[in-house]
């Protein structure tokens, strides 16, 4: 029995220490400095077409008010990639270093607080940067006054090449409508370029709405007796179409439509492909930023709609991106450009609308022209993609 008791003793002790030594470990976390996320030290961005600049900010934070005042200093470390790649399995090369500054490295924890100061770090020229490598910038603290948490010294900024879209939404049973705030640029418009990069789920023989204005200027699939894979632009003098406008369901498909509102002449392509010209010529002005009043107490029907048209079942099954309005006429260059299908400068000439559709969340969606937002009626359904698909 008494070796029994000295083991149950024996046992009893080392609890008692490891418990104590564990105390003192929390006791001592406690009061170290930690540095960003503690638990994400890897920062990944992409290398979209348009990005050239960008500003990260790195906090310090302890998790007790500071008695006195904490200085931490922040250094870029080159020389820190290989211990990157070999933590994270990468070949990563490091960021040039006249692709960033950080000017002002010093952060203060003032006495009383337990968040420091904001230290900022600017990337630049990061459009020159070789879309195929893998580059990452290390930052660290390169001293301080106070005890640091040593596994987050080390902050980690990543770029890397990316398809040109990488979100896209599915507006099925969705409605999409402008908040106008900049309505003017849609008015007036004698000549107007339609594009979107689509992917149709389905187009039955029934009205799928792509976008524009019921009875006034309206491109859809579908009419009475015309497939349900046609488009066709309708407005408030007549209807326009063509046996060639049709495309295919279950894949990516770029539509760029032109409407010469002096000539009355419309063409489709498709895929930078000239698919002809509408059947018929309609002479009218394009007025899309127009609030038309409602029909009844639930249903702007008049209005200018993304998805939509008149009555509810006219919605498009499938996914869109890169829908824009130009009030100019594109020529079959412009179409036909190097990533043209994927992405277009916001500043350029005659482009009035632009929206990506890359939110990734929610129900609104950014016109990167001029403000005129959408907002949908419920929750679109968002989905990762990678265009142009990899060969």
């Amino acid at each position: 029995m008494k070796k029994y008791n000295s083991i149950f003793g024996l046992f009893l002790l080392l609890l008692i220490v490891s418990i104590t030594a564990c105390q003192e470990d929390i006791e001592n976390f406690d009061s170290k400095v930690v540095i960003g996320e503690a638990t994400n030290k890897v920062g990944t961005y992409l290398l979209k077409p348009g990005l050239d600049e960008m500003t990260q900010v790195l906090k310090a934070t302890v998790p007790t008010p500071a008695t006195t005042e904490i200085h931490i200093t922040y250094k870029a470390d080159p020389s820190l990639v290989d211990q990157y790649n070999l933590a994270y399995y990468n070949t990563a090369v490091a960021l040039p270093e006249t692709c960033y500054d950080l000017t002002e490295p010093t952060a203060i924890i003032h006495s009383g607080s337990v968040t420091s100061t904001e230290v900022t770090i600017n990337f630049k020229n990061l459009a020159s940067l070789d879309k195929d490598l893998i580059y990452v910038l290390p930052i660290t603290v390169a001293d301080t006054n106070w005890e640091l948490l040593e596994s987050t010294r080390t902050n980690y900024y990543v770029f890397k090449g990316a398809a040109l879209i990488n979100t896209v939404a599915n507006i099925k049973e969705r409605r999409l409508q402008p908040a106008l705030t900049n309505a003017s640029v849609l008015n007036n418009m004698r000549t107007i370029t339609v594009e979107a990069l689509v992917r149709a789920d389905e187009l039955k023989d029934k009205i799928s709405t792509l976008i524009g204005i019921e009875g006034k200027f309206l491109l859809r699939f579908s009419d009475n007796g015309l497939p349900g894979n046609q488009l066709q632009l309708a407005t408030g003098s007549g209807n326009a179409t063509n046996s060639n406008w049709t495309i295919e369901t279950g894949k990516w498909v770029h539509i760029a439509f032109t409407y010469n509102g002096i000539t009355g002449q419309s063409e489709l392509f498709l895929d930078g492909v000239s698919r002809g010209n509408g059947d018929r010529q309609i002479r009218t002005i394009v007025n899309w930023g127009v609030s038309y009043p409602r029909e009844d107490e639930t249903d702007n029907r008049r209005g200018f709609w993304i998805g939509y048209s008149y009555d509810t079942p006219r919605y498009f099954d499938g996914d869109i991106s890169e829908c824009r309005i130009w009030n100019r006429i594109l020529t079959a260059e412009e179409i036909q450009a190097k990533d043209h299908f994927y992405y277009t400068t916001p500043q350029s000439e005659g482009l009035v609308a632009y929206w990506k559709f890359d939110e990734g969340q929610g129900i609104n969606v950014t016109d990167y022209a001029n403000g005129n937002n959408l907002t949908a009626n419920k929750e679109l359904t968002w989905k990762a993609v990678e265009l142009p698909a990899k060969k």
